[in-house]
């Protein structure tokens, strides 16, 4: 039997959910990494490394491993160094996954409150979401800076919540990582996960969402 969703209000992950970021990304890692005199990575090794902030995305740069991290010094002369690079070219590579577009109309059409949390930083998220049209789908906008925590944390769930006036037994979350999962399950909210994001190689099913979804335009087929 299909999962069945009412929700007043969904919330939905940037990265790896709306918006293939990691061209930008992957761009700007190799970027920061000539800059330092280092051999680039590359967009396949990015890819695998997206998903935690940009923070983390640079130690592991630095390090070439998921949790690895790299002397203080090596990371203070790189991260400013990455960050100029990803403001001059976030946008210009990252694409709307198929079925995002007519994922968002349909959910506006229903009347459903809509919100963005992502970890990724406020300097970068609002400019992404607006460079490819949707910014104005959202009704809030909650980066990985916005609060004290962010995902896996449920404090920007629950605040989202908190700024529509909804239960969180009237929410939903979509992602695409372990990260969204917990996030929603520390939050009381039901979760669904797209199936192409990004979850370090792993496999999203893995990680129990209430359902998962190959296009967000499947989500409307879910709702009640």
């Amino acid at each position: 039997m299909t999962q069945r969703f009412e929700p007043e209000m969904v919330l939905i992950d940037l990265d790896g959910t709306l918006v293939d970021s990691v061209p930008d990304l992957a761009h700007s890692v190799d970027a920061m990494m000539t800059e330092l005199g280092r051999p680039p990575h590359g967009e396949a090794a990015v890819r695998n490394w997206v998903g935690n902030g940009v923070e983390r995305l640079v130690k592991r740069a630095l390090t070439g491993s998921l949790d690895g991290e790299p002397a203080a010094a090596d990371f203070d002369r790189a991260y400013p160094v990455f960050l100029e690079r990803y403001a001059a070219h976030n946008g210009e590579r990252s694409r709307l996954y198929p079925g995002v577009a007519e994922g968002l109309r349909l959910l506006a059409a229903r009347g459903i409150q809509l919100g963005c949390v992502t970890n990724k930083a406020a300097q970068f998220t609002e400019p992404l979401l607006a460079a490819l049209g949707v910014a104005g789908h959202f009704g809030i906008i909650i980066s990985g800076d916005s609060l004290p925590e962010k995902k896996p944390s449920p404090l920007p769930l629950q605040h989202a919540a908190q700024q529509f006036g909804v239960a969180t037994s009237d929410a939903l979350m979509v992602g695409d990582s372990i990260s969204d999962v917990k996030a929603a399950r520390a939050a009381g909210f039901p979760v669904v996960c797209v199936s192409y994001g990004y979850n370090h190689g792993l496999d999203i099913h893995d990680a129990e969402p209430d359902a998962v979804i190959d296009s967000l335009a499947e989500l409307d087929t879910m709702l009640a």
